[in-house]
């Protein structure tokens, strides 16, 4: 039966980080400290200890995944622990400052902490709800089999396209279309599609490539044509033909660029979360370096 790792082993490190919290809080509420609360007392050094230890420790989730041989729990275990005690660590580490702030390394590793576990959670949520919008926007099949289609639709476009003009037209609008592209047209879930319209359909479309989104504008010039075609003939099927194939087509599109859409964002909030950690543990490193030896 399929077990989310949020509620692995019945929630197990859900409890193990509200322990946690519930007395680190009541250490902070009992502590009196002479002045103020920081991280100089016994309970900051105390706190920022099993901070540092936790830091260290969630970090290591990266190598057990890749340790295909260990012993050491399951990945789904390490998962929930990872994010269960992460949160913990929010609390862990603001109580160690005694909520004191300013310009200095200290400071700076708080932020990159908080950065880092807030890139967590829209992490969490990425992984818990896209993976079914993936399954459902394929309806069944494969991102391959949704490509395998626009191909086949390509080719049979080419294929009864009747006239010089018809074929420019359906070549450009094939050759200029771009499936993924920049990041910002995956995240989009559009590309930069062009096309150029002969000047026997478009007077206008014959100097520079015009923008060609979801096939939308190669539909409209066909079906420009076709109500110029009112005595019917050849030429008059194959644009009817080429209508229903790119209006085909352009359903597949929005498919396959929803799905290169789902999958950069279950992507792209690592190239915040991971390379942010590491700047997390250069700070961690240096705010110790500079309590133990510079304080």
């Amino acid at each position: 039966m399929y077990q989310s790792i949020l509620n692995f082993k019945r929630a197990r490190y859900l409890w193990v980080a509200l322990a946690v919290s519930v007395i680190s809080v009541v250490a902070y509420q009992w502590h009196q400290p002479i002045g103020m609360p920081n991280g100089g007392t016994w309970l900051g050094y105390t706190l920022g200890t099993i901070g540092a230890i936790l830091i260290v420790w969630l970090l290591l989730l990266g190598m057990r995944k890749r340790s295909y041989n260990s012993n050491m729990g399951t990945v789904q275990g390490w998962t929930s622990a990872h994010v269960y005690l992460g949160t913990a660590l929010l609390l862990i580490g603001t109580l160690h400052g005694g909520f004191q702030f300013g310009m200095n390394v200290h400071t700076l590793t708080y932020v990159l902490m908080v950065i880092v576990i807030l890139s967590g959670f829209f992490g969490i949520f990425v992984y818990l709800k896209y993976p079914n919008l993936l399954t459902v926007n394929r309806s069944g099949d494969t991102l391959d089999n949704l490509l395998e289609k626009i191909l086949k639709i390509d080719k049979r476009s080419r294929r009864i396209a009747a006239t010089p003009n018809l074929s420019q037209l359906i070549d450009s609008a094939i050759d200029g279309c771009e499936i993924g592209g920049s990041w910002w047209h995956q995240l989009a879930a559009r590309g930069s599609s062009t096309i150029s319209i002969p000047f026997a359909f478009d007077p206008d479309g014959q100097e520079q490539p015009r923008n060609n989104k979801d096939q939308a504008l190669v539909i409209d010039v066909l079906a420009n044509r076709l109500s110029q075609l009112s005595g019917g003939g050849d030429e008059a099927g194959a644009v009817q033909g080429l209508i229903a194939n790119f209006a085909a087509k352009q359903t597949l599109l929005r498919r396959v660029r929803r799905d290169v859409q789902i999958r950069a964002i279950l992507k792209i909030w690592l190239y915040i979360h991971v390379p942010v950690s590491f700047g997390l543990l250069a700070a961690l490193i240096t705010h110790v370096i500079v309590v133990f030896f510079y304080w």
